[in-house]
Order: C-alpha cells, then sequence, then structure tokens
C-alpha cells in the first residue's frame, strides 16, 4: 500500500510539473505569443497600450494565461492596436495582421489580383450612402487593356446592383464582375445601358506609369511623371526615366502622385535624390522617430539606423540619375498617401514644392513586416503558420523635425478632379498637369473648377490590406538584448 501511495505521489508531482512546463511554454499560443511580443517591442505606440507594458507580466505563465483569452490572433492584434481617445486619425488605422506572409510580400511589391481597371469611388450625394466610381487609368496588359472601357468612364453598378457603402466590397471583390456603366453630367450619373465584364489575374504593376516631356518652350522643358507606387523591384524603372528627362534636358518638374498609396521609404528617399542632385548628397531626408525604447537604443549605439540620406546610387550601385532641380510640382489627392507624402514633406526644406489638387490622406507613419522567428526577421522563421505583422513601428519626420500631418497635407493650389473632364494622362490637357504648366510657364490660363464636387470614398487599391502603406525593408538589427528582455 505503501509503494501504491508513492507511485500516486510521483504521478501527481509529474503532472504538476508538466503542466508548469506548459504555463511557462512560449509556444503554448504559438501566434499569440509572436504577436504580443513583437508588439512590445516594436509597436510605435507601445508606453500607450496597457496590455504592451514591459511590466504587465511577470513571467511566460501569466503571458500565456492573457493570450489564452482571446479566440483569435486577430481578437488579439485588434484588442492591442491603439486608440487615442480624441482624435481618430492620431489612432492606428494601418497596422495589419495576415494569415500568410507570402500574400503580404507579393502586395508590398505591387503584386496582387487585378482586372487592370483602376478606379476612384466617390459620394453621389451628401447622404454618403449611394456610391459611383469613376476609371482613373488602365493597367497594360491585363483584362480591361483589351476591352472598351478608358479613363474617365463612370460606373454605378455592378452585376446590376447599385453600389453602396455597404455593398461595393463584395460586388467589386469578386474576381469576375460586370461594371454598369453610366453618363455623368454636372454632378447627376445617369445609367446608359452599356456594361463591361471584368475577370481578375496575378499581376505586378510597373508603378512608372507615364513619363514624357509635355512642355518645351521658352527655356522651359517640362517633364511629367506619373508615379503610382514605391515598389522597389520597380527602382531601376524609376532611374531610368529620370534618365530620360535627363537627356532631353527637363529643367522643370511635375510629379504625378494623385494615386500613389505609398510604399518603401528606400525608395522614396532615391525618388527625392533623383528630383534634388548630388549637392545633397548625405544630407538628412528623413528622420526615423521609433517608441521611446528603441529610439534610445537606436542614437546611443547605432543612429545612422534611423536616418535616410540623399543618396548618389542605387542599392546596386547603380548611378542615380539627377535633375537638381530647385523646385518640384506635385500632384496629389485624397489617395496620395504614406511615402507620397513623405516626399513632400521632406522635400520642403531643400525644394520649392508647389502642391496642386486636393487634400492628401494623412499618413506620417511607418511599418515593417515582422515574422515569427527569433529576431522577428524571415531567419528561422516557425514553420507551423504563416502568420506575420505589419504594424506600425515608426514616425518619419523632415530635417526641421515636422511631421504633425495626421490630417493630410492641403494643396498649395486646390483644384479637384472632374468627372465631367477627367481629360487624358500626360496629356497638357489634363486638368491637374494643365494647372501645373499654367503655373510654371506663368500663362495665366487655369483650368476652370469642376461645376460639382464628390468627396472621395475609396480607390480601387484601398481594397487591398496594404495599399496605404509606408514601410522600411527590415527591421534593424542589434536587438538581441531587448529581445532577451521578453518573458521567458
Amino acid at each position: 500500500m505503501k509503494k501504491i501511495s508513492t507511485i500516486l505521489t510521483l504521478l501527481l508531482l509529474s503532472a504538476f510539473t508538466l503542466q508548469s512546463c506548459d504555463d511557462m511554454d512560449d509556444k503554448a499560443v504559438p501566434v499569440n505569443d509572436f504577436i504580443w511580443k513583437g508588439l512590445n517591442l516594436y509597436y510605435y505606440w507601445q508606453p500607450d497600450v496597457p496590455d504592451l507594458a514591459d511590466n504587465r507580466f511577470g513571467n511566460q505563465g501569466e503571458l500565456n494565461s492573457y493570450l489564452q483569452g482571446f479566440s483569435s490572433p486577430e481578437a488579439l492584434f485588434n484588442n492591442l492596436k491603439y486608440v487615442d481617445p480624441t482624435s481618430t486619425a492620431k489612432s492606428d488605422r494601418f497596422s495589419v495582421l495576415v494569415s500568410d506572409y507570402n500574400v503580404l510580400e507579393a502586395a508590398l511589391q505591387g503584386v496582387s489580383k487585378s482586372n487592370g481597371v483602376e478606379y476612384g469611388l466617390v459620394y453621389t450625394d451628401e447622404t454618403q450612402t449611394s456610391i459611383f466610381g469613376y476609371v482613373r487609368y488602365i493597367l497594360p496588359d491585363t483584362d480591361a487593356s483589351a476591352k472598351d472601357i478608358q479613363r474617365g468612364d463612370i460606373f454605378y453598378a455592378v452585376d446590376g446592383v447599385s453600389l453602396t457603402v455597404n455593398n461595393y466590397r463584395n460586388l467589386l471583390g469578386s474576381d469576375t464582375y460586370t461594371l454598369n456603366l453610366a453618363d455623368y453630367n454636372d454632378g447627376t450619373v445617369t445609367p446608359n445601358g452599356e456594361s463591361v465584364t471584368l475577370t481578375k489575374a496575378q499581376y505586378a504593376e510597373d508603378p512608372v506609369y507615364f513619363s514624357d516631356v509635355v512642355y518645351n518652350e521658352g527655356g522651359k522643358t517640362i517633364g511629367y511623371l506619373m508615379y503610382n507606387g514605391f515598389y522597389s523591384p520597380y527602382d531601376a524603372e524609376l532611374n531610368n526615366a529620370f534618365g530620360d528627362f535627363v537627356a532631353q534636358g527637363v529643367n522643370e518638374l511635375v510629379l504625378d502622385l494623385r494615386y500613389n498609396g505609398g510604399g518603401s521609404v528606400r525608395t522614396a528617399t532615391y525618388l527625392a535624390s533623383m528630383i534634388t542632385g548630388q549637392q545633397l548628397e548625405g544630407q538628412l531626408f528623413a528622420k526615423e522617430q521609433w517608441n521611446p525604447k528603441l529610439q534610445s537604443y537606436f542614437e546611443d549605439n547605432n543612429p545612422e539606423a534611423i536616418t535616410n540620406n540623399f543618396t548618389s546610387s542605387l542599392s546596386d550601385n547603380t548611378s542615380i540619375n539627377h535633375l537638381n532641380l530647385t523646385r518640384v510640382y506635385i500632384l496629389a489627392t485624397g489617395s496620395t498617401a504614406s511615402a507620397s507624402e513623405l516626399i513632400i514633406n521632406c522635400l520642403k526644406p531643400y525644394v520649392d514644392v508647389v502642391v496642386i489638387g486636393t487634400t492628401t490622406i494623412g499618413k506620417n507613419v511607418g511599418s515593417v513586416t515582422l515574422y515569427d522567428s527569433p529576431d522577428f526577421s524571415k531567419n528561422d522563421v516557425d514553420p507551423s503558420h504563416r502568420y506575420a505583422m505589419q504594424p506600425i513601428v515608426l514616425k518619419i519626420v523632415n530635417k526641421n523635425g515636422f511631421g504633425e500631418y495626421e490630417e493630410g497635407i492641403e494643396p498649395t493650389i486646390e483644384m479637384p478632379e472632374d468627372y465631367d473632364n477627367l481629360g487624358v494622362i500626360g496629356s497638357p490637357d489634363e486638368p491637374l498637369l494643365a494647372t501645373a504648366i499654367n503655373q510654371i510657364t506663368a500663362a495665366g490660363r487655369m483650368p476652370q473648377q469642376p461645376h460639382k464636387s464628390h468627396r472621395l470614398f475609396k480607390g480601387s487599391k484601398n481594397l487591398q490590406p496594404f495599399s496605404e502603406e509606408m514601410f522600411i525593408e527590415e527591421a534593424p538589427k542589434g536587438l538581441d538584448h531587448l529581445i532577451k528582455n521578453l518573458p521567458q
């Protein structure tokens, strides 16, 4: 009997020991553990979220108990996102969690499903319930490029169902759908019985959509570039466009960012260097501000990691083509965001920046991809799942320390898009480009303002969860001692 009692005691102790080990296991709630630790270390608003405080949990077991209280990784992630009690604009509107990092990586490089129609959605009237769409541009070598649809076309319904703020995502999210077209006249949208059926396929978008000299008279050679995304795989194409400008003697530039939702901070630095010149090489273009514990570490140990300086070469050591300008005209709208706004804000201390269009989105914060690995890089990533985060980790300011544009950057010259006359991209008569040309040449002939304005609701890229990201390519190295301070 005594022997049996001893065995039972040992079994109970063993079970307790196993349970305790499980409580202290950082893989007891694997994805949730990665989310909390990644946000605790990198999240820009970490000090402002009580459940991310460094002293919130005394050990891994306490953290596990907390993590087990959430029904899904998404529930935990959303619970930890910062909400400003006074302002939606100052809250976290942009951090993203994904269940497949392959999709995330592709989207950040401009690869997604597309039928080739890039469109805007605007409110029909002041009730802000019904909406209509207008075609912004057609991507080459897509289904739409072979169909009877073009910039300026208006659509009011999809598959015969009128668009509203509640159904647009489901209707336009399908792989195949039919756009029901309409005529637009001074604010009135009238169905015209025409339609076009479109099918999506995987597509890699070259963001250098149009570049050419659009005016060459009286000593003014005006280059025009429509650039629709800061996608680093196309840095060479961007540089080549500026090489053509240099060869043609361009001395004025109109940079069209009206539909550009952002992208790589490094690519933005390259573009700024192309616009300016070698005289600024090595000078500060943009400075990153991280959460207090990371900011303190970087400033003390690696200050170069949080600065982005004007440069004379791309990452592959190709020489950058410089225009050496002291002034640039930028076309912007409510779809202009993140790295596009970075260009505007961080060039201002160095050159005259004239913004034409409407107020931008107001995204002055940036992100980085975090993986479930020992150092949050893609090295030695956990093979049991593909979750990754794209959380906001930094704010970016210009040389003068300014970066407060959460409500958007207002235009120097207001010129909304006219749905009665969108014009042809690259044509000197297109209203926003014509406004810039008239300012440069002092012609004194301003395009007519639209008779009717409509508030922007969404752009086609807003259906993609990463369309307005401003991101750094990878997190700075050397944070091992901070990672070791996470609950163990």
